[in-house]
């Protein structure tokens, strides 16, 4: 503010608080000073444009020079390698079952496990009461050599006949009763023989032997126990848990959309690591052995739209048990040339579309509708709107807008997710 306008205001206010004493009852102050002094509403108006061109005028102009365009940070877009992979939860399975039942009826006469232990393919696990089985078996073994000592007999009687019906000695008649006895002693012989295997096979079947390796669990009888061949309830069970299986599901629009990206070249097979599953535990916890993904059912659960994937897995000391939740990772393929945008340069407009602001070649801002497929890390997977060298904001987004012209600092290349340099990027395809 310079002198003048300074003098002008100081003797306005003076005047008016001059006035302000006096207190007229009427105007006629003001009248009075307006016909003795018609200066004074002169004076104050300058007064009051002095200040308003003195004052702030100078200092709005000097301060807009000052600031210039705004800063704004920016990463160059360069496209990576990635392993893409999915999480996909599932259960464990044993690699084999097996229900212990009995084949022959009978009393249990001895249990020979231990429950909980691992037993091995032939172990004695039950003795059946063998004693009537036993006595079966004897039977048939007689039955087959009474008829085999019959059987010598009449072959004998059938060669006779048969030299003395050619001489006509005896009767056709006679030598055709010594044939069919004979023919149905071999028959006789055979029934025992097949009896006897029937006995066999039977007394066979009281001892009760493992048929696979693996943890058996408990038992459902005890010693003295009456059971029957293949009742419903089994005598316990054995499961193999190494290696073991690992069931997950996979909906049938993941399995179009990996097709559909593996026909067009957008991914790759990772050659011989394509099949390699990695484990989640329940607690969060990485299981330590990698397993091997054996195939992908054919068959679409109605109920859930989805397939079944089976992998398995070694389990040498028994970590994983039958029935557990995990969380599996498969690996979808490789992405050659993958756009990866920071999640602090994405923003989304009223309708929840993402978008982009980027720096274009004359420094001005540019808007970018972008399609996000997944979430790496803190950053996004760009399949559409983004292109290699790319100068996208991730720094004083709030601070600019489509058109303006800003001043760009580039960041280095992996500051916002720490990333850099690392050629590949294993990831989990945690939808948008």
């Amino acid at each position: 503010m310079n002198k003048k306008s300074s003098s002008v205001v100081e003797i306005s206010r003076k005047y008016a608080n001059g006035c302000e004493k006096i207190k007229l009852q009427s105007k006629s102050c003001f009248m009075w000073n307006r016909r003795k002094n018609p200066w004074t509403l002169v004076l104050t108006a300058m007064a009051g444009a002095g200040l308003l061109m003195g004052g702030c005028g100078p200092r709005d102009n000097q301060g807009a020079q000052q600031m210039g365009p705004p800063e704004v940070g920016v990463v160059t877009i360069q496209p990576e390698r990635i392993v893409l992979t999915k999480d996909l939860p599932g259960r464990t399975a044993a690699y084999r079952v097996a229900e212990i039942r009995p084949q022959v009826n009978g009393l249990i006469l001895k249990r020979s496990f231990k429950e909980g232990a691992n037993v091995k393919a032939g172990d004695l696990l039950y003795q059946i009461d063998p004693s009537p089985y036993q006595a079966a078996y004897d039977q048939a073994a007689a039955a087959v050599s009474m008829a085999e000592a019959n059987l010598t007999s009449l072959r004998l009687r059938e060669k006779r006949f048969k030299q003395l019906a050619a001489n006509r000695a005896v009767g056709q008649q006679d030598y055709d009763d010594a044939l069919a006895a004979l023919q149905h002693m071999e028959a006789q012989l055979k029934s025992s023989q097949a009896a006897l295997v029937s006995a066999r096979i039977n007394l066979s079947y009281t001892p009760i032997k493992a048929p696979i390796s693996g943890y058996i669990g408990r038992s459902s009888v005890t010693e003295g126990a009456l059971v029957t061949a293949y009742q419903a309830v089994p005598l316990a069970t054995i499961q193999q848990l190494d290696p073991i299986y690992v069931d997950v599901t996979q909906s049938t629009a993941e399995v179009l959309r990996l097709d559909r990206q593996l026909a067009e070249g957008r991914l790759t097979h990772n050659g011989q690591n394509q099949n390699a599953v990695e484990l989640i535990l329940d607690d969060g916890t990485t299981y330590a052995r990698k397993g091997t993904l054996q195939f992908r059912d054919i068959t679409v659960d109605p109920t859930t739209g989805s397939v079944i994937l089976r992998a398995v897995f070694p389990n040498p000391d028994g970590t994983l048990l039958p029935g557990m939740f995990v969380y599996t990772i498969l690996q979808e393929g490789i992405q050659e040339e993958a756009i990866l945008v920071s999640q602090s340069g994405v923003n989304r407009n009223h309708r929840g579309e993402p978008y982009v602001l980027v720096v274009d070649e004359s420094g001005k801002v540019d808007l970018r509708m972008v399609t996000i497929d997944r979430a790496i890390g803190d950053r996004w997977l760009v399949s559409n709107g983004l292109n290699p060298n790319d100068q996208v904001i991730v720094e004083g987004v709030q601070k600019v807008k489509p058109g303006a012209s800003v001043k760009v600092v580039r960041l280095p290349s992996g500051r916002e997710d720490g990333s850099a340099g690392e050629k590949t990027v294993h990831t989990s395809a945690n939808m948008k």
